[in-house]
């Protein structure tokens, strides 16, 4: 298990491994986003920031009958900073 996933676990407080599969799902989808918003991957720690609030925002919202509206700010605002950087 890598540790960018034994990090976002942390921060979602997950314990296990059964959501790993869709925690795996949710950061590659997480980078899709990001690199269609122009953000290039990064080992930035601000990059990593905006994987696990995209995940968290898609994971803690699962219920297919709920519309997600707007990313929250957060997310939003580091996308913009990202996109500077390049």
């Amino acid at each position: 298990m890598s540790d960018f996933l034994d990090g976002l676990k942390t921060y979602l407080r997950i314990d296990g491994s059964e959501d790993d599969v869709v925690l795996t799902l949710l950061i590659d989808a997480a980078k899709e986003y990001l690199s269609n918003a122009g953000v290039p991957e990064s080992e930035s720690k601000l990059y990593k920031i905006a994987i696990m609030l995209y995940v968290a925002l898609h994971y803690e919202n699962r219920d297919p009958s709920m519309k997600i509206e707007k990313f929250n700010f957060a997310l939003e605002s580091i996308i913009l900073q990202l996109k500077s950087y390049t």
